[in-house]
């Protein structure tokens, strides 16, 4: 299906999902102005819709986006309840494969940070460039075994009381700043009204964040043995806002691990957004950033 501004939406069975993707071409002949690789936008569980904005600041390249596993519409066909990394590699590659576009540059948003690095670990040749913004990977944290619990149990909450509750917990978890104590147990459990979220259980349990990425994605472990070998340039990003927080503190030491330095961009965790999910980062500058680092090649 082609839109009238020249977006191509596809579908692609992988293993257990029905994958949606959609292809923006750039704007002139081939690649892009000046041969540049097309560039492939990735978060989880946020889908497409999400990288509207940013999207529309690469007019010159072409412009892959695709909608997670049990996402948007991506529609999971195993009845599985949870995702895992590899699983949204294997569905990465596919859409790198069908396009025929690699080697790709990845920007990859938080859980997508995470799936990048294990999209390079399996497959390093389709990816020429992977700038992992903020993944939010408990495994690299100094204090891992209470970051995992704390996942663990907004999880567990969701599961047990819906929504609200759960959602609530992980606003909380997500804004804190510095490591997670070995008694956050005994702390209380933040109140869903005081975030504008329902306190009522609607039944439903099939949330693509709070139910189905949630535990996967938090305990992935990065294999740093494949990373550090592939042919891939690896840069590992921040916001300047996000100090302190959970996915920033786990981007920082990913790129410890990696031997490189952590790149400040604008904003915070969504600094890209330009009011997708009513939330407003700051698209221009974020982009500008982005266009600047991929661009030192």
């Amino acid at each position: 299906m082609t839109s009238m501004t020249g977006t191509v939406t596809r579908t692609l069975e992988s293993v257990g999902a029905t994958i949606t993707y959609d292809v923006r071409p750039a704007q002139g002949a081939g690649e892009g102005a000046g041969g540049r690789p097309a560039l492939l936008l990735i978060g989880s569980p946020m889908d497409a819709t999400g990288f509207t904005t940013l999207a529309s600041h690469f007019p010159d390249r072409t412009v892959i986006t695709y909608d997670p596993r049990g996402a948007g519409r991506s529609v999971r066909t195993d009845g599985v309840a949870e995702n895992v990394p590899g699983e949204h590699a294997e569905d990465v590659r596919r859409v790198v494969e069908a396009v025929g576009a690699g080697p790709v540059d990845v920007f990859a948003s938080s859980g997508g940070a995470v799936n990048g690095l294990a999209l390079v670990a399996a497959h390093p040749e389709l990816v020429r460039t992977l700038l992992a913004h903020e993944p939010p990977t408990a495994q690299v944290l100094p204090d891992r075994e209470a970051a995992l619990e704390v996942c663990a149990d907004i999880h567990a909450t969701y599961l047990r009381s819906g929504t609200g509750p759960a959602m609530a917990k992980f606003l909380a978890v997500v804004s804190r700043r510095g490591p997670f104590p070995t008694d956050w147990r005994d702390e209380p459990a933040p109140d869903p009204a005081a975030f504008g979220l329902p306190t009522e259980d609607d039944g439903t349990r099939g949330d693509p964040l709070l139910g189905q990425n949630m535990r996967g994605c938090t305990s992935y472990e990065p294999d740093f043995a494949a990373l550090r070998a592939a042919r891939t340039r690896l840069v590992v990003a921040a916001g300047k806002e996000s100090e302190g927080q959970f996915p920033a503190r786990a981007a920082a030491a990913v790129a410890e691990r990696l031997g490189t330095d952590l790149v400040l961009f604008p904003g915070d965790h969504g600094g890209f957004l330009g009011g997708e999910y009513g939330q407003q980062g700051e698209p221009e500058a974020f982009a500008q950033t982005l266009r600047e680092v991929l661009d030192q090649d």
